[in-house]
């Protein structure tokens, strides 16, 4: 009898654990399902833009297929006319020939190739350059910005009449953490007048406003494919016709002698897709400046006190960066992240070392206010439904932080 009653404690233990363990485990469940039901919030597009369906579905194809583009065979001339497909595609975006294209690996190269030719010689760029071109000319001379991050007009005037004329200017088109647009036509008139050559690093502009390469009056362009939806580790450099420049990339005969190494055919038939329907699409951006207007006063309505810096600029339609008094970056983006929701705090190159914006200390802040800047940026996919979840996270984060 008392082992009959001691195998009935022992089963109802057993079966009090286990439905213990199944509620335990069924809670675990529906709290995981929960949170991965809701696809994480992408609004990270100057970091790098998810690339187009159709762009993925060229880059699977011509990867599915052989080929060097160098090689005189049936297999390497269809490489070559998927590559010469493309540049035509990226040519007609920016309105030059194919002829004036350089594929290269990405913007950070094209800027290099652009630079790297003038050490020893006067070289002027703006003070809100990505790195790739501050390390490039790392003895070139700052020209000043506002405090709305556009380059300071009578300071470079002053620049460009004292001393010797520069030998190049470098300006980027659209500030890739503010999205102010920098006045580059007049910046390339007035170098024009001194015989200075001047280079542009377009890539947060191409695709997104309407770009003329000639119109604009540069010497040299950068653009990248992965910021405008194509694949990453493809760019382009552009030069100007009949202009001769020194070879970066050394190592053989490829494009047109004009850069050493392997074509990446199917990364660049990809950026060709890229650049066309990011001309096809270009009107969508004026939408995303609707969204980024109402975002940012729904922002202000929540906290009167955040700071929306070149606010008072033209700024691309897409691009946020929005400081929040006492808060960190850091603190914000991991609250966020948690949220499911992706945004940054500058440039996707240095923002890693969450350490205050070059841009913004350049602007007139304090390390203490650029520390609490983030950046928001949108794209192609964006939705108002993500805008509506990126201001729940952000005012759920805001209401914690005044606790």
């Amino acid at each position: 009898m008392i082992d009959f009653l001691v195998d009935c404690c022992r089963t109802a233990i057993y079966v009090t654990f286990s439905l213990s363990t199944i509620l335990l485990s069924s809670q675990v469940l529906i709290s995981y399902n929960t949170a991965v039901m809701k696809t994480p919030v992408y609004l990270d597009y100057n970091a790098t833009a998810p690339a187009r369906p159709d762009v993925i579905e060229r880059v699977r194809a011509v990867m599915g297929e052989v080929g060097n583009a160098s090689s005189v065979h049936q297999f390497g001339q269809r490489a070559r006319g998927t590559v010469e497909a493309a540049r035509k595609q990226v040519g007609d975006l920016i309105g030059v020939s194919p002829n004036q294209i350089v594929f290269t690996s990405g913007a950070t190269e094209s800027n290099n190739t652009a630079l790297h030719a003038f050490k020893g010689k006067r070289v002027l760029i703006s003070a809100i350059e990505h790195p790739a071109v501050m390390q490039s000319a790392p003895h070139a001379e700052m020209i000043p910005v506002t405090r709305d991050g556009v380059v300071d007009m009578d300071a470079f005037e002053r620049m460009l009449n004292d001393g010797e004329p520069p030998a190049i200017i470098s300006v980027m088109l659209v500030n890739s953490e503010t999205g102010a647009i920098q006045p580059v036509q007049e910046i390339a008139r007035l170098a024009k007048a001194k015989g200075a050559l001047v280079h542009t690093d377009a890539v947060q502009g191409a695709g997104r406003i309407p770009l003329d390469f000639n119109d604009l009056g540069v010497d040299f362009m950068s653009l990248s494919a992965h910021k405008m939806a194509g694949p990453q580790g493809v760019g382009a450099f552009v030069f100007r016709s009949g202009l001769t420049f020194e070879k970066f990339m050394k190592g053989g005969t490829q494009e047109r002698m004009q850069r050493g190494g392997t074509v990446n055919v199917a990364g660049i038939a990809g950026f060709g897709v890229a650049a066309e329907l990011a001309a096809q699409h270009i009107s969508h951006y004026d939408t995303l400046s609707k969204m980024r207007d109402d975002m940012e006063a729904r922002m202000k309505d929540v906290c009167p006190a955040i700071v929306i810096c070149s606010n008072n600029t033209a700024r691309i339609g897409n691009t946020s960066n929005i400081g929040l008094p006492g808060v960190t970056a850091q603190t914000q983006l991991m609250a966020l992240d948690l949220a499911g929701i992706a945004v940054s705090s500058g440039s996707a190159c240095s923002s890693g070392s969450f350490k205050p914006s070059h841009v913004l200390k350049a602007m007139g802040m304090n390390d203490d206010d650029a520390s609490t800047a983030l950046r928001i940026s949108s794209g192609w996919a964006t939705t108002p439904d993500d805008i509506d979840r990126f201001i729940d996270a952000w005012s759920d984060m805001v209401q914690r932080q005044k606790k």
